[in-house]
């Protein structure tokens, strides 16, 4: 299985590839894509926070708070 192959089909992937996206990914939305409860959410950002480094929070201009991972601490899928 590749890199690519194993973000699209596994759960922390699917969340990987979100945080990747310019406007990055609520809680909420994390929730949707995973299935999981608001503390399984915090918990895997806190790992991504501890292994990519860079987790940038962010607020939208609706309020919510967002979370991306920072375009220099990407590495490519």
């Amino acid at each position: 299985m590749t890199k690519t192959t194993d973000a699209r089909k596994t759960k922390s992937g699917a969340v990987r590839l979100l945080l990747r996206r310019e406007r990055g990914a609520t809680i909420d939305e994390i929730m949707k894509a995973t299935g999981w409860k608001p503390h399984s959410c915090r918990a895997f950002l806190t790992g991504v926070r501890k292994s990519d480094g860079d987790l940038i929070r962010q607020e939208r201009s609706d309020g919510k708070t967002a979370y991306r991972i920072a375009s220099d601490a990407i590495a490519p899928l």
